[in-house]
């Protein structure tokens, strides 16, 4: 079953509202074997809304809009899309009790007059209940079975109305054992998107009639690989070879698969092994520690870290050298290399990682140019050093500077000394 989204409000359409009930929409109907082959926004505007529905219906037949189902004047989702069918509005009896009902033990008072909107229904529509809100939801179909399916675009309501009905009834219309959506996802670190293309070869196409995806973003590049036209009982096996494949491609380089954060599975890593870790950030400015301590039970492996912003700071808490300083500067592998090992000695750990670099938008050199960033490990006095330059803006260096450390922490725990640039002294 192939299915449209439409999305409707002006705030969609002017940024101020990030759409999530599209993406939330396709994710959870995936996984029914419906594909959303087409998502369309408009905002509040009854000839727009009709304008979107009536395409979308042509092409497919089937669609689920969100949005436009309140008791303001700009809420006019249900007359424009009655309008397409031929349909008229009617006050709909019950949802008027229902909402007059609510009101009085809610809010103390009578439905206010706007709020009577709610209750006004298409022609010939079946009532979608709401048991998360006021709105009702809306499903109107034709002779020739095309139908619209209208949710409210209040994302907690709509998540629980999807749930509730709109999945249980497009259940009942598939047939048994059809193909599902399924996917799998890869996800890698300190490896460019084309570096990966070029070890997948072949398979960089597709892997067994899988279709395979890049998804670049500041943690890494994600592999998804996606299975459209097989049945359940055949999807998961396909994945799991079709993964397989793939990690003997490019494993050193995968981190781990679906949401895995690699900060929480470096957490996991270090408590298995009974081994605390400490912190020095400089470019930083804590958002390692910030990473490492959103992780619930982290205390267990976490025992502090140090902000050393400004050089003076270096000197004094970590016992960076001056003269490393002045002969390399802040951003380099000797004084990367101190801080690690001065983190792990002020806090009496295992492990000291410390970064330092130049996130931006100033203070790049031809030599150090903004984006230049040094990691160092410092595990029980070995210590592993790396240089990159990282691209984006300054956030985005910053976090990226952050993933990067941790990556290598996971080097060093799989004594991955062919990692690029990774240096080991002591």
């Amino acid at each position: 079953m192939n299915i449209e989204i439409v999305t409707i409000g002006d705030e969609l359409l002017l940024g101020f509202t990030i759409d999530t009930n599209a993406a939330h929409l396709a994710r959870e109907l995936a996984t029914l074997g419906v594909r959303i082959v087409r998502r369309a926004t408009c905002g509040d505007d009854a000839t727009a809304i009709a304008s979107a529905v009536q395409d979308a219906l042509e092409r497919t037949g089937a669609v689920i809009t969100t949005g436009g189902l309140g008791p303001t004047a700009d809420d006019m989702t249900k007359p424009a899309i009655a309008s397409i069918f031929g349909r008229g509005m009617v006050l709909d009896p019950d949802i008027l009790a229902a909402l007059e009902e609510r009101w009085r033990k809610r809010f103390g008072h009578e439905l206010p007059a706007s709020n009577r909107q709610q209750a006004m229904v298409p022609e010939g529509c079946t009532i979608l209940p709401n048991r998360h809100g006021s709105a009702p939801g809306i499903w109107l179909e034709d002779a020739q079975h095309r139908w619209v399916a209208m949710l409210p675009g209040v994302p907690r309501e709509m998540r629980g109305m999807l749930a509730d009905t709109i999945i249980p009834h497009l259940r009942d219309r598939l047939p048994l054992g059809g193909p599902v959506i399924r996917a799998r996802t890869l996800r890698t670190a300190n490896i460019a998107e084309s570096a990966l293309a070029d070890k997948l070869g072949e398979l960089a196409r597709g892997v067994n009639g899988l279709s395979l995806a890049y998804l670049p973003g500041n943690d890494g590049v994600d592999l998804r690989l996606t299975s459209y036209r097989l049945p359940a009982r055949e999807t998961e096996a396909t994945l799991t070879e079709a993964a397989r494949l793939v990690r003997e491609k490019v494993g050193r380089f995968i981190y781990g698969e679906g949401d895995d954060d690699l900060a929480a599975l470096m957490l996991g890593e270090c408590a298995a092994r009974d081994l605390t870790l400490a912190v020095a950030e400089s470019c930083t400015g804590g958002m390692l520690g910030m990473r490492l301590t959103a992780v619930p039970g982290s205390s267990r492996v976490v025992q502090g870290g140090t902000i050393a912003y400004a050089n003076a700071v270096k000197v004094r808490e970590l016992d960076v050298s001056q003269s490393d300083l002045d002969a390399h500067g802040a951003v380099s592998e000797p004084v990367a290399r101190a801080m690690a090992t001065g983190a792990r000695r002020r806090f009496g750990t295992n492990i000291g990682i410390g970064i330092t670099g130049i996130a931006g938008p100033d203070g790049g050199t031809p030599e150090k140019p903004v984006g230049t960033v040094w990691v160092a490990v410092d595990c029980d006095g070995e210590v592993h050093a790396v240089r990159a330059v990282l691209p984006g803006d300054r956030s985005e260096i910053r976090y990226r500077a952050a993933q990067l450390a941790l990556d290598r922490l996971r080097c060093a725990f799989e004594h991955d000394q062919d990692a690029v640039g990774w240096t080991a002294r002591g």
